[in-house]
């Protein structure tokens, strides 16, 4: 037919007609004149113009690339590149290492063991067991067996669970970032003096407010000094001043006194109960509490850097 031919003709074709022929002209080979003449005379009605001779799939290469783009041409083909492909979602086991290990436990514990181990096995060592130690005695022992005796996983099996996994357990709703927010409202808290700390939380406890156990996790006070462990209360009270010190130990109750004198020199020790004997009269309660927020923020912010642990809120509850 030749080409401009062809590239008019094939403007009338469906996209699955050219794919046909594509296929068709990759399988054909070079056809004797006697069959091409024969062929030719079975259509010629149709035909008004010599065939020549049909050069498979290079011939209809250079046809197609002649009438359609090259976006068309790689659809028909089967090889294009959608440029707006969908990205594939991150792995999944890295992002359950960092969930909450008893959120992630309530839901393999409502799952099959056999399941069950399958998750386990998937994550960091580490992770695996702090899941493991939210769960029943018995059906910990039942997982841990099922890992054990785990072998080759199908593909197909595995991205079954992690769809549910992504739904269930790190879906928007459920892996909501509230650290932030937990943060900001220690921060207020940790300006006010214990009791009223106390009494704030009691009302958010009250109120139904969730996430709490993180906002404790970051409260401190100066009354807490004493939960402190003496390494920690060393590193605290190393940097600070004897005139900040003494102000904040003004009026402070003898067990508070000693913990905080027992954590420095004993010249600086010698000072501060020098100026303490002397009482307090004069001094404005606002200096001394400003004083106290101080050494407390102080504690915060070298924990933070790793410089220590500050006290947990089970031990807090303990001492109280």
């Amino acid at each position: 037919m030749g080409k401009p031919s062809a590239s008019r003709l094939l403007k009338f074709f469906k996209q699955e007609e050219l794919r046909a022929l594509i296929e068709g002209a990759r399988l054909l080979r070079t056809i004797p004149q006697s069959d091409l003449e024969r062929i030719v005379a079975e259509f010629e009605a149709e035909f008004t113009e010599g065939a020549g001779q049909l050069d498979s799939a290079d011939k209809m290469d250079d046809i197609l690339n002649g009438t359609l783009s090259p976006e068309e041409v790689q659809a028909l083909k089967g090889d294009a590149k959608p440029s707006n492909a969908a990205k594939p979602p991150p792995p999944i086991w890295p992002q359950l290492e960092k969930a909450d290990p008893l959120r992630l436990g309530a839901f393999i514990a409502a799952e099959h063991p056999q399941t069950s181990a399958l998750i386990l096995s998937k994550l960091a060592p580490q992770a695996s067991a702090n899941v493991l130690l939210t769960l029943e005695k018995d059906l910990r022992g039942e997982i841990i067996k099922r890992m054990m005796a785990l072998t080759s996983i199908p593909e197909t099996a595995i991205k079954i669970v992690e769809g549910q996994l992504r739904s269930r357990v790190l879906s928007e709703s459920t892996t909501k970032d509230t650290s932030a927010g937990q943060s900001r409202v220690a921060s207020v808290l940790n300006e006010m003096e214990k009791s009223q700390m106390d009494e704030v939380m009691e009302d958010l406890e009250r109120s139904g407010a969730a996430d709490l156990d993180g906002v404790r996790a970051r409260l401190f006070s100066f009354d807490d000094i004493v939960l402190m462990t003496q390494k920690a209360r060393v590193a605290l009270f190393d940097g600070l001043s004897t005139e900040l010190v003494t102000l904040c130990l003004r009026g402070a109750p003898p067990d508070m006194t000693e913990a905080v004198l027992s954590a420095i020199g004993a010249r600086s020790r010698r000072m501060i109960e020098a100026e303490l004997s002397q009482g307090s009269e004069g001094i404005p309660m606002p200096d001394i509490l400003k004083a106290r927020r101080t050494v407390a923020s102080t504690a915060i912010r070298m924990a933070h850097e790793g410089a220590f642990e500050l006290p947990t809120a089970a031990a807090q509850d303990v001492a109280a």
